[in-house]
């Protein structure tokens, strides 16, 4: 985290803003650990950890805000150009449509605290057209709380939070691995079933992706 510290020891909370920002716009910087490395360096004494987590919550709502403003505006054409290359078709696009008009409020929520997805979230909730004020609230209740949680953890851990390993590291690696595990056989198994499912909720040319 030495490179992390030189930014925050030049521009402070607002180093921290400005990578969950733009983590949260869809570009994969470090957010949550500049977030972490923030939260250490206010154990030390550096800097408040209140303005550290209130910087950190700011960030996040207002990058994955401008996330979601690309997903609405340029999110579907973007899919329609890219998405082959990376296996994503007119029926996946629907299905994800059906998932964020059931549960966004939960993924947008949830998915703050999970890697991949925390980058990509605001965009796909775009492109899908969660509807705006849902989105607003599931993604400043889900920044408050990530910020919260990992930069009280974080601080209260102090220069300890380097030193996880043994027994602690093996754990959430095999955590890891078991939830990526499960995403799969639950991709595979309700995959068929879910494009099925939004077929009928989304009969025909899919409107703005096939525009």
């Amino acid at each position: 985290m030495s490179g992390l510290n030189g930014w925050l020891s030049t521009l402070g909370y607002a180093a921290v803003a400005l990578f969950v920002g733009v983590e949260g716009i869809g570009i994969p910087l470090p957010g949550e650990t500049m977030l972490i490395a923030a939260a250490i360096f206010a154990a030390e004494g550096h800097l408040s950890i209140a303005g550290v987590i209130a910087a950190a919550a700011a960030g996040a709502i207002a990058g994955n805000c401008v996330g979601f403003g690309i997903g609405w505006f340029g999110g579907y054409p973007l899919l329609r150009r890219f998405g082959k290359y990376v296996r994503l078709n007119e029926p996946q696009v629907k299905v994800g449509r059906y998932i964020f008009a059931r549960h966004g409020t939960k993924v947008v929520f949830f998915g703050r605290f999970v890697s991949i997805l925390r980058t990509y979230l605001a965009f796909l909730a775009g492109a899908n057209r969660m509807p705006v004020l849902r989105f607003l609230a599931a993604i400043t209740a889900g920044g408050i709380v990530w910020a919260a949680f990992y930069g009280i953890a974080a601080y209260t851990l102090g220069n300890q939070i380097t030193h996880l390993s043994g027994p602690v590291g093996i754990a959430f690696i095999a955590l890891a691995v078991a939830a990526v595990l499960a995403a799969i056989i639950l991709i595979r198994v309700q995959g068929k079933r879910l494009e099925a499912r939004a077929e009928e909720a989304y009969p025909g040319p899919l409107e703005g992706y096939s525009d």
